[in-house]
C-alpha cells in the first residue's frame, strides 16, 4: 500500500459504519465514506465533531454545523499550505491521502538536479501544483473548473511559491494535451486525478472508463526525451491498481522501460486500521 503517514495537520481519528471522522487543523469533521463498512473502534468520540455532512436519500446532502466554523481555515503539510472549508458536496478542497504522491514527485523532481516541467490534469486545488513547484519544478495546471483554479492560486500565494512557476489554465484536459502535441512541448512528468464522470468548460462529457486510457495514451506521447514520471489516479472503484498498472505498462513505459507500480492509496487510522482512498499507477524512468 501507499500509505500517506506524514500529516501533522490532518488526521482520520477513527472510521466505521459508513463514515469517517477526521482532524483538519484543530476542526473536526464526520463525513460519508461508504467503504467504512466495519463498526467505529471508539462511539465516544464521534459526538465531538464540529461538522457531520448527512448523505440524502435522494442524492447529496447536506452538513450540519455543531458550531460556527470559519469560512475557511489554513492546514500545513510540510511547506505546503493550503485553504480548506466544507464544501456542499462534502469535500473541503483537499484529499489528503495524495500526499504520499506528493513525496515521490517531489523527491524525483529535486534528485534530477535539472530543469523539470510538469503538467497536472485535473488538478484541482493544487495540492500536486505546489508540492511539485516547491520541489523545482514549473508546472502547468489544467482543470476544467474556473473556481477550482483560482483556489489553487490562493493556495500557491499562501505557500509562497513563485507565481512564475506555475501555469493556469481553465480547459479540457485531453483538448489542453492534443493542443501542446501539435505546439510541440513536452514534459518531464505528469500526473492526473480524472474524476469517474464530469464536464468540461464546454460541456464535454467525461466518463472514466471510456476516456482514460485514451489519455493517458496521448499524455505519454507529451513525455520529453528524458522523463522522470508519470502517475495516474483513480477514485473509481471497477479500476483496481491492476488496471492502473497495464495502463502505464501499455504507454509511458513502452519503448522506454523504467519501473510501474501501482497500489492502493490509505491513511492511517488513530484508532486502529487504514482508511483505502482508490489506487495510483506510477511510472518512473531509469
Amino acid at each position: 500500500m501507499f500509505i500517506a503517514d506524514g500529516w501533522k495537520d490532518y488526521e482520520v481519528i477513527d472510521t466505521g459504519n459508513g463514515e469517517k471522522l477526521e482532524r483538519w487543523g484543530r476542526v473536526i469533521l464526520r463525513r460519508p465514506d461508504p467503504q467504512t463498512i466495519w463498526p467505529p473502534q471508539n462511539e465516544g468520540l464521534w459526538s465531538k465533531c464540529d461538522a457531520h455532512y448527512h448523505r440524502s436519500t435522494k442524492g447529496g446532502g447536506e452538513w450540519e454545523f455543531m458550531k460556527r466554523l470559519p469560512e475557511r481555515w489554513e492546514i500545513s503539510y510540510k511547506d505546503l499550505k493550503f485553504y480548506v472549508r466544507p464544501t456542499g458536496f462534502k469535500h473541503t478542497g483537499l484529499f489528503p491521502e495524495q500526499a504520499v504522491n506528493w513525496d515521490w514527485m517531489s523527491g524525483l523532481i529535486r534528485g534530477a538536479k535539472r530543469p523539470v516541467r510538469v503538467l497536472n490534469l485535473f488538478g484541482y486545488t493544487g495540492g500536486a501544483t505546489l508540492a511539485c513547484a516547491a520541489a523545482g519544478a514549473h508546472v502547468t495546471h489544467v482543470d476544467a473548473a474556473k473556481g477550482m483554479v483560482q483556489w489553487a492560486g490562493e493556495n500557491r500565494a499562501l505557500t509562497g511559491i513563485d507565481e512564475t512557476r506555475v501555469r493556469w489554465i481553465v480547459d479540457d484536459a485531453l483538448k489542453f494535451v492534443l493542443r501542446e502535441q501539435r505546439r510541440g512541448n513536452s514534459y518531464e512528468g505528469i500526473l492526473m486525478d480524472p474524476p469517474s464522470y464530469g464536464r468540461g468548460p464546454g460541456g464535454e462529457v467525461w466518463k472514466l472508463e471510456n476516456e482514460l486510457f485514451g489519455l493517458v495514451s496521448e499524455c505519454a506521447r507529451l513525455l520529453s526525451d528524458k522523463p522522470l514520471f508519470m502517475l495516474i489516479n483513480s477514485y473509481t472503484t471497477g479500476l483496481q491498481p491492476a488496471v492502473l498498472n497495464n495502463m502505464l505498462t501499455m504507454t509511458a513505459a513502452r519503448g522506454r522501460g523504467g519501473l510501474v507500480t501501482a497500489d492502493e492509496i490509505v491513511l492511517p487510522v488513530t484508532e486502529g486500521g487504514v482508511l483505502p482512498c482508490g489506487a495510483s499507477g506510477r511510472w518512473q524512468a531509469e
